[in-house]
């Protein structure tokens, strides 16, 4: 078996459901169409209880990004979504971390002369963003962790905004503005970014166990920017 089949028999998949769901884990409504992991007797969890909720989607049609965005994404799973006149489920695409998407876009754009790569992709990202909601959810970030940093905000509200269904930012108490939601949401975000939480979950740990391993550091840096103790 080659390490192409072994990986995609061993990929993480996220289901994009045909009925009303809800996570078993946070018990949030998700609706129609949500996007869900399955775990087998534990029922269904969004993207924010599967700890997926950072990563960003590449819809399938480009087999040399879509390649080149899994190759440099430590952590990434394969969207399928149930076809009816097919009788089977179908890739959409890709969930993967923001920064190898753009990696992969620098790369094709350098041996393809694909100028349009950019404006494309942008383009589908800005289409799941609501930019009034953003501002509102980045500035509530920084009401609540005054020390974080410059541009941080953004990157937050961007990542837990986005439309498709899971996300914190989507939670009716988000959309609220509701302090808990911003605090899960600046939390996923620093669990992602300021600790080896993904290296963790990509060796084979449990969520569990990665995310008790890593929580003496994402404690510090909330108390950082909340407080600006060291």
């Amino acid at each position: 078996m080659s390490q192409g089949d072994k990986r995609s028999k061993n990929d993480l998949k996220v289901f994009i459901s045909n009925r009303e769901s809800k996570c078993d884990e946070c018990g949030e409504e998700l609706g129609h169409h949500a996007w869900i992991v399955l775990r087998g007797d534990k029922g269904a969890a969004c993207l924010t209880c599967a700890d997926l909720d950072h990563l960003v989607f590449l819809p399938s049609g480009d087999a040399a990004l879509t390649r080149r965005s899994r190759k440099h994404s430590r952590l990434s799973a394969v969207v399928l979504k149930w076809s009816r006149a097919h009788k089977r489920y179908e890739r959409q695409g890709l969930l993967i971390e923001n920064a190898a998407l753009e990696r992969a876009e620098r790369e094709c754009e350098a041996d393809a002369q694909q100028r349009e790569i950019r404006r494309t992709q942008a383009a589908l990202r800005r289409a799941e963003l609501d930019d009034e909601y953003i501002k509102r959810f980045a500035a509530r970030v920084h009401e609540v962790y005054p020390q974080c940093p410059s541009g941080r905000g953004t990157l937050i509200a961007e990542h837990a905004c986005r439309k498709y269904s899971g996300r914190v930012g989507r939670s009716s108490a988000a959309k609220e503005l509701d302090e808990q939601a911003v605090r899960l949401a600046v939390a996923a975000h620093v669990r992602h970014t300021e600790t080896n939480y993904d290296d963790l979950l990509v060796s084979g740990y449990e969520r569990w166990e990665a995310r008790s391993m890593v929580q003496g550091n994402v404690s510090l840096t909330l108390d950082a920017w909340e407080h600006g103790s060291s």
